[in-house]
């Protein structure tokens, strides 16, 4: 009885050390695969971006919208078994692009892919994160479980509306955040007496965070909004602001209306110069010629949308963070750490990005 318990031991253990020599195999074979990325339609400029950085090429897809306005979407290689990345902002078409999502993390999912991320650098809908008044949609909820159910194995975004809309997410969200790449470059072309300006109360907590990237003070702006518009008031300013360099930032602008409002009250209260700084910017036209007309000086925003609506503009200045996405999927394919990059930029994903500056 000994001997054969010694002998079922003595297996057991050579399955062991097999079965371990097997998942290493695996890891490295996994780690030694070239990054897999994919573009939807809204996605392409971006991913391209991000395949330069990683000098990879970006997988082949087409798309087809039929006349009566269906979307056909089919992946033109092989993704069996394989880590892929699809990227798709949820943008300037949010309905149309988000409906498109859905369709390629099922595309992924039915041709075998083990593990589908998916990369939206803009999610339009978290605007509707909550039950505000009666017989209403929280709507970032509706569109986090359809995201899940159609077959994503996790979420790369950037600078959600409300934080906490990661929680309506089951699956992992890797939230980023453009503030440090855009307080580097603050950092570059002014040099002092600079003052960070939160337009409304709502955005204090990012203000102060920001301030202390650049190691200044802050103010913030008393805003009312009475109405679902795109039409908000800015009463006062309160803060030290005379004499100073403001910069106004927020997450994003579709009519320019509180960015404009909130450099007029400060141009009032003695500011010298006054940019802002956005981190997404899906303006309407109307905005962009607010802005060209306005006492702003510059707006600098990110790429995480394909505005064509910039175009022209002699104000609007665009930093890529595709490079930044790029490093996330790097660290990821190789099973290291993302942590750092959410509150530092390394020196050649801020070098990439400024490379890829443009009006």
């Amino acid at each position: 009885m000994n001997y054969l318990r010694a002998f079922t031991q003595v297996l057991t253990d050579d399955s062991l050390v097999s079965a371990s020599k097997r998942l290493t195999s695996l890891k490295r074979r996994e780690m030694d695969s070239d990054i897999k990325i994919f573009a939807g339609s809204s996605g392409q400029e971006f991913a391209k971006c991000m395949c330069k950085y990683l000098g990879v090429p970006l997988g082949k897809t087409s798309v087809i919208t039929f006349s009566e306005g269906n979307t056909y979407v089919k992946i033109e290689e092989h993704v069996r078994d394989e880590d892929v990345f699809v990227v798709l902002p949820i943008g300037l078409d949010p309905n149309n692009e988000f409906v498109e999502l859905l369709f390629w993390m099922d595309a992924f999912k039915r041709s075998g892919a083990r593990y589908v991320t998916a990369i939206v650098p803009y999610f339009s809908y978290a605007k509707g994160d909550k039950k505000d008044e009666s017989r209403v949609s929280i709507r970032a909820r509706v569109c986090a479980e359809c995201i899940e159910l159609a077959g994503a194995d996790r979420v790369i975004t950037m600078d959600l509306h409300a934080a906490q809309i990661q929680g309506f997410f089951k699956k992992p969200v890797d939230h980023l955040y453009a503030s440090p790449l855009l307080a580097k470059y603050i950092k570059s072309i002014m040099s002092d007496n600079i003052v960070v300006v939160s337009p409304d109360a709502g955005f204090v907590k990012n203000a102060r965070k920001f301030a202390a990237k650049l190691e200044v003070d802050f103010a913030v702006g008393d805003k009312t909004r009475i109405a679902h518009d795109e039409n908000a008031e800015i009463m006062e300013i309160i803060g030290d602001v005379a004499g100073k360099n403001a910069v106004i930032i927020d997450d994003f602008s579709l009519s320019a209306g509180t960015i404009v409002e909130t450099a007029k009250i400060l141009k009032k209260r003695g500011a010298k110069s006054i940019i802002a700084c956005l981190s997404h910017i899906p303006l309407s036209s109307k905005g962009v010629d607010a802005i060209e007309k306005s006492d702003l000086s510059m707006v600098i925003s990110t790429d995480s949308i394909n505005n064509p609506r910039l175009k022209g503009s002699s104000k609007i200045k665009i930093i890529s963070v595709a490079p930044l996405f790029a490093e996330v999927v790097k660290r990821m394919h190789n099973r290291e750490t993302i942590g750092d990059l959410i509150d530092n930029i390394p020196e050649d994903v801020f070098n990439a990005s400024i490379i890829a500056l443009h009006h």
